[in-house]
């Protein structure tokens, strides 16, 4: 995937500032780490008459296949042939969107302190992108980007120049000039409709895509002509996302329209009279559940295995009852997100002297995960694939052996009840699998018996009648020798 964007200057405001605007030095080829593969940026041209800032994006269609094992949230397509056979590496789409926030997210806010009147004035820009996926042709694609100042000029791509009969492909190359934008704004607009050109997205569309997509649409998505198919196609075409986003917006029109703020226009219901509270998100529920079965078991030292970014972790240690949190991930990216959540470089001596994180495998015995009062496996178990259960199984109860264990995992029957879940898929696309609460409460019974523990079952979530909570939850205590000679 490649884009370029490209300035003008003069000898007094030198096209380099682009440099300074983009916080990347002219005179320096980068590569940065993004979710899906690697962003580089280099500058064909830089000189002050003209410069030209590239930005190329290099993905592995096959390890994006494998990353979303075709199912689930984030899955790849249906389609067998697809998954490896596709223009992920070569088209404009969600991947460079993400990779264009990710690597120019200051420009994108328009923050620049060593040239912050540039940063604010509107440049000569031209954005060429060689190969756009572009769902409803050279029209769309002049529809979305004229009103914003643009001067667009899309070519249709032909389907195979050999054979010009076969008429021409989905694809356009794209060029926009424009004399009477920020860079932010350009950047911003791009951020928005090379998504909704390709009307597809690499991630699962959650809530908090209503908020991105209004913070890069503030001042032109409201009054965009186009307006309904942006936030439709944004928004993966979820109707309740899609609603909440036309509403905002419409409040952020009335509100330019009588020149004063969307706080004065939505003053309908005082706060203090609101009376309608937000539900508690899972996870939350799920840590109280957690905290409070410890806490119940009289736990102090606890091992958080599988602790990923570290919530759990940092929920731990608010509460003073817990003297020692270990937590443990295979992953030294989770682990370092998680040293960056707690601070840790910056916490204090005593504080520090409480919590430790260390790389592992659960699925390996590991000496240095003995002698806990309980160990905690949060939403983990679903992500190990079956045949290595009895290793974990093994690792955790037969050599750890902490006093309790609590786990954690999805309700299967409860999916039905996301209106956001296709069916017969499960909420995450690295689950292995996903239980019903029979086949949860089975395994719990069956690890129970064979290494000595007792097992308890608990709903966490809003309980359903049809199909229970959207999380189950097992405490596992381990039996006395006089429990165990009664057993």
């Amino acid at each position: 995937m490649f884009l370029t964007i490209s300035t003008t200057g003069t000898a007094a405001r030198p096209a380099t500032d682009l440099g300074y605007l983009l916080h990347k030095h002219p005179d320096k080829a980068q590569a940065f780490s993004t979710s899906h593969g690697t962003a580089h940026v280099f500058y064909p041209e830089a000189d002050a008459q003209r410069c030209t800032a590239a930005l190329l994006l290099e993905i592995d269609p096959v390890a994006l296949v494998r990353r979303g094992r075709g199912k689930g949230r984030g899955g790849a397509p249906d389609a067998a042939l697809s998954q490896y056979v596709n223009d992920r590496p070569y088209a404009a789409s969600s991947l460079l969107a993400v990779a264009l926030s990710n690597v120019f997210s200051s420009a994108l806010r328009g923050v620049c302190a060593a040239r912050p009147e540039r940063a604010a004035a509107p440049l000569p820009l031209r954005v060429e992108v060689p190969a756009l996926p572009a769902r409803g042709g050279p029209d769309l694609v002049r529809r979305l980007f004229a009103p914003l100042g643009w001067t667009v000029t899309a070519d249709p791509v032909p389907l195979d120049t050999a054979f010009p009969q076969w008429g021409d492909s989905r694809y356009v190359r794209l060029l926009l000039e424009s004399e009477r934008l920020t860079l932010a704004e350009a950047l911003r607009h791009l951020y928005v409709l090379l998504p909704v050109l390709d009307d597809a997205k690499h991630y699962w569309v959650s809530a908090d895509e209503v908020d991105k997509l209004l913070r890069a649409g503030e001042g032109w998505l409201a009054g965009h002509p186009e307006q309904q198919l942006i936030t439709n196609r944004y928004l993966s075409r979820r109707w309740s996302l899609t609603r909440q986003a036309r509403e905002r917006l419409e409040l952020v029109r009335l509100a330019e329209a009588d020149d004063s703020e969307v706080e004065d226009i939505d003053n309908a219901v005082a706060d203090e009279t609101e009376t309608e509270e937000k539900p508690t998100p899972l996870a939350v529920l799920r840590r109280e559940a957690v905290l409070a079965a410890l806490g119940a078991a009289g736990a102090t030292r606890v091992l958080d295995l599988g602790c990923g970014q570290g919530q759990l972790v940092q929920a731990l240690l608010r509460d003073a009852r817990f003297t020692e949190v270990v937590g443990v991930d295979v992953s030294q990216r989770a682990l370092a997100i998680a040293s960056r959540r707690l601070k840790l470089d910056r916490m204090g001596e005593r504080q520090a002297a409480r919590v430790k994180l260390v790389q592992g495998s659960l699925v390996y015995t590991d000496h240095r995960l003995g002698g806990y009062d309980a160990a905690v496996l949060s939403e983990v178990i679903e992500h190990v694939d079956p045949p290595r259960l009895p290793a974990l199984e093994y690792a955790v109860f037969g050599h750890a052996r902490p006093r309790t264990v609590v786990v954690t995992t999805p309700n299967v029957e409860y999916n039905v009840r996301w209106e956001s879940l296709p069916a017969g898929h499960v909420r995450h696309g690295d689950h292995r699998f996903e239980w019903t609460r029979e086949q949860f409460r089975a395994w719990a019974a069956a690890v129970a018996e064979r290494y000595g523990y007792e097992a308890g079952f608990t709903s966490v979530g809003a309980e359903d009648p049809e199909v229970g909570p959207p999380t189950q939850m097992a405490t596992f205590t381990i039996r006395t020798e006089k429990e165990a000679k009664a057993a």
